[in-house]
């Protein structure tokens, strides 16, 4: 037994999983409707068998060889990592019946397209009994995998490695003390600028352009990737040379495409910039979905509301929209950025919107404790948007229906947005100490030099290291709510004309 024979055993794995990704894919953006009940049936094959050979007795037999201490202590870095995440997968996986497993990803299939429907009818209970059926298998799966303090640590754990639901809340008490007074100072004493210029009618053909316009110019490689719509966007990662993104239209509303189309030109980033190297490896992934997040939310935040970028990519809207052309980018830049406490998660300012991950976790965790049934969700969580947004849906499509995480059984994934949120704050300023002119490479349209910064200190990585770990060795800290709290509040203080104190 080799390690040649491990990595070509994981190859037949990845391109299961390749193709499952591929009909995920189509699903949600190609797929006619009446095709929906055969293609989840498809898909659960798919995932089955990808899973029966992440857990046959074979790649037991590959776990088994290559922990002995003598065969483990032969192996280098790479080949190290990579067992070692197989490793992890396995143990945390082999306890699942495969027959439950497949169960699982046709519900989640068929859950994700009633959920559409659903959100397009704004009715909640036609969503419900796939919403209960998915739940169901997440808690199951809890118990076969185990945990040791908290059910929601195992499902946490599946996105972000070693982070505990203790740690996240810690994060959360020390965050929200000090985000929450800064959004009411800015409510009550800033100056709200005025985004009157912003509405108007915008022809999606026109919006197409433009997302493909902003993709090329942050460096979003073409010749190994597309961009479709579909109700919610997302990325996806086909293997080395096909990775996906998405967005979503509307024809009132440019910014909401044009964000959502750099939000997922990050992520296309990093599956673009993964070394070559780890082709068919487990390493071909990120180092979690919160670094994911980060790098999406950089592009999104950091960069696609900054005046550096605008000052830059202003001339190329004002070209195509013909209503922005008497409008001065100073003005345009604070527009883009009002602090709001809105209804749509996707569509919040980058200071309120840790509130709505906030809220999701809370919700969550509650739901996997046990102590909130599926069917209390309205309700739940309508009041949990006035306790922390002071806003309440008017209906659910723009509640509890407006995400389609829960649909597709991504139960844990929530919190990776606002990790995503503080990880990029740290990046983003350890990339301006190696970057000391970076707002001017931003301004005269040279965004391959963050890209190229990205890629050498994070993307090329891989999963070669847990998040932790990689946040330390970019950043030479660990994880830290303060750069976020920094950002935001020499940013909107700006913004708004509030002089911020020093924090102490």
């Amino acid at each position: 037994m080799d390690i040649k024979e491990f990595y070509d055993y994981y190859r037949e794995i990845a391109q299961y999983q390749n193709v499952a990704a591929l009909v995920e894919w189509d699903m949600r953006t190609k797929m006619p409707p009446k095709a929906a009940a055969d293609r989840s049936m498809v898909a659960g094959k798919l995932g089955r068998t990808a899973f029966e050979m992440m857990t046959s007795p074979r790649m037991g037999a590959f776990v088994e060889f290559f922990n002995r201490p003598s065969i483990a202590s032969q192996l280098n870095e790479t080949d190290h990592r990579n067992v070692a995440l197989v490793t992890k997968q396995y143990r945390k996986v082999s306890a699942i019946p495969a027959d439950r497993f497949e169960a699982f990803i046709v519900a989640c299939s068929r859950g994700e397209h009633v959920w559409q429907e659903a959100k397009g009818k704004s009715d909640f209970g036609m969503f419900l009994p796939c919403l209960e059926e998915i739940i169901g298998f997440e808690k199951e799966f809890v118990e076969y995998e185990g945990y040791e303090q908290n059910r929601y640590d195992a499902l946490l754990d599946d996105y972000e490695p070693s982070m505990t639901t203790a740690e996240l809340q810690s994060i959360i008490d020390g965050l929200k003390q000090e985000l929450v007074p800064f959004i009411r100072q800015l409510q009550e004493h800033g100056t709200r600028p005025d985004t009157s210029f912003l509405a108007g009618t915008f022809p999606v053909s026109e919006q197409a352009q433009l997302s493909r316009d902003v993709l090329t110019a942050m460096t979003y490689d073409f010749g190994a990737g597309r961009i479709d719509e579909t109700e919610h966007p997302f990325t996806t990662s086909l293997g080395v040379g096909d990775v996906r993104v998405t967005t979503h239209y509307y024809e009132h509303d440019l910014m909401s495409a044009l964000f959502s189309t750099m939000h997922e030109g990050g992520h296309g980033l990093y599956e673009q910039g993964i070394s070559e190297e780890y082709h068919w490896m487990p390493l071909h992934r990120a180092a979690s979905m919160g670094v994911h997040e980060s790098q999406s939310r950089t592009w999104e935040n950091l960069v696609g509301r900054s005046e550096a970028f605008w000052r830059f990519y202003y001339p190329r809207l004002q070209g195509r929209f013909a209503q922005f052309r008497d409008v001065p980018v100073e003005d345009f830049y604070k527009a883009i950025n009002v602090v709001e406490p809105s209804l749509v998660r996707i569509e919040a300012d980058e200071v309120t919107y840790n509130l709505h991950i906030m809220l999701r976790f809370e919700i969550e965790e509650a739901l996997i404790g046990g102590r909130v049934q599926a069917a209390d969700l309205p309700r739940f969580w309508n009041a949990k948007m006035k306790e922390y947004l002071g806003v309440e849906p008017p209906d659910d499509a723009h509640g509890v229906l407006q995400d389609v995480h829960w649909a597709g059984g991504m139960f844990g994934y929530f919190p990776s947005y606002m990790l995503g949120n503080l990880y990029a704050a740290q990046f983003f300023a350890a990339a301006r100490e190696a970057i000391p002119n970076l707002d001017e490479e931003l301004a005269a349209g040279h965004l391959s030099v963050l890209r190229e910064w990205q890629r050498s200190n994070i993307h090329a990585c891989g999963a070669l290291y847990d998040p932790k770990d990689l946040l330390v060795k970019v950043t030479g800290k660990p994880l830290d709510y303060h750069p976020f709290m920094d950002q935001v509040r020499a940013k909107y203080g700006r913004i708004y004309g509030i002089v911020e104190r020093e924090r102490d």
